[in-house]
């Protein structure tokens, strides 16, 4: 029998954990008495500086429930530093970790297929969704814009996979030798390269709460992985400054011929456009460089990437 984890990341979940918990117990219950997870196995709630009463549910369940246990982390850190946390705790305990999201909108009912691929030989079972009905139409289209822009960028990502995977101890062990500041679990995890599975599934409506993912964190995440794992926007600056500089010397040459022969028109429109048009490529072009530096930035400091306030067994 394996040792199983369910790493839970929580930001402000106080009204979705009971239910969370209640499904969590009767699933993870199941898989012990049927032999796929030891009694060891346990589900690992991590709190991420959360501002309600998450932390002290956490609490409570641990008292009442042998297969609850807990960390708590210092302040605020964001998703993937929580979820990092929590696997790095698990590794210590696990013989493999699942993480999945506490709204439980990934279908749990699947995670006895996970444990079975992994003691079929897989280092990292990827969960991946079988299609995105219960997405608006907005949503799906960004979802799909966000993948086909990766992988023009190079970056290899499993297709409608997010954060819900199996990952072995070893993985796990090979997982910490990533020591970058900014990170983007999704692209560094196929990077491994150990044997990997997938698991499909249909996600769920989520059944309390707010989703912690608005558009403007989605964007954001999103031009995280971009400049995270691939260098190729600052190539596409470059050709971009070459086409701009062969355009205006075509222009500048027109120009030169239009006064020599007589055929130059006065106008500022032309000239305006040009300068907006410039400005603007330029602006952008600025933008893009100064997110790379502020990414080397916060990697030089080489601060700590969470700090675990307490741990509950």
């Amino acid at each position: 029998m394996s040792i199983v984890y369910f790493v839970i990341p929580c930001y402000n979940e106080e009204q979705v954990l009971p239910e969370t918990v209640k499904r969590l117990t009767v699933k993870l219950g199941s898989m012990i008495e049927s032999g796929i997870a030891s009694p060891e196995s346990r589900m690992l709630f991590v709190d991420d500086g959360s501002r309600d009463k998450t932390w002290e549910l956490i609490e409570g369940y641990h008292r009442e429930n042998p297969l609850v246990g807990g960390v708590k982390l210092a302040h605020n850190r964001g998703h993937q530093n929580a979820l990092l946390a929590g696997l790095m705790t698990a590794r210590k305990y696990a013989d493999c970790a699942i993480s999945l999201d506490a709204d439980l909108q990934d279908d749990i009912e699947v995670l006895d297929q996970f444990v079975r691929q992994f003691q079929d030989g897989c280092d990292v079972v990827y969960g991946v969704r079988s299609k995105r009905e219960t997405d608006t139409f907005f949503k799906r289209s960004t979802a799909l814009a966000f993948y086909r822009v990766m992988k023009m960028l190079g970056v290899d990502l499993v297709y409608n996979h997010a954060d819900y995977r199996l990952m072995s101890r070893r993985a796990l062990d090979a997982l910490a030798d990533y020591r970058e500041t900014n990170l983007f679990l999704r692209g560094i995890v196929p990077l491994i390269g150990f044997r990997s599975g997938t698991v499909t599934y249909e996600r769920h409506e989520r059944f309390a709460g707010e989703s912690k993912y608005p558009l403007k964190k989605m964007i954001s995440f999103a031009l995280d992985g971009i400049t995270s794992f691939s260098v190729k926007p600052l190539k596409i600056i470059a050709n971009l400054g070459v086409l701009v500089s062969v355009l205006s010397i075509l222009g500048l040459l027109y120009a030169l011929i239009s006064y020599f022969t007589g055929n130059a028109v006065a106008g500022w429109t032309a000239i305006v456009c040009s300068i907006w048009l410039l400005g603007g490529i330029q602006l952008l072009c600025i933008g893009v460089l100064g997110g790379y530096i502020g990414k080397i930035y916060n990697e030089v400091k080489d601060r700590p990437r969470y700090l675990i306030e307490e741990e509950l067994r």
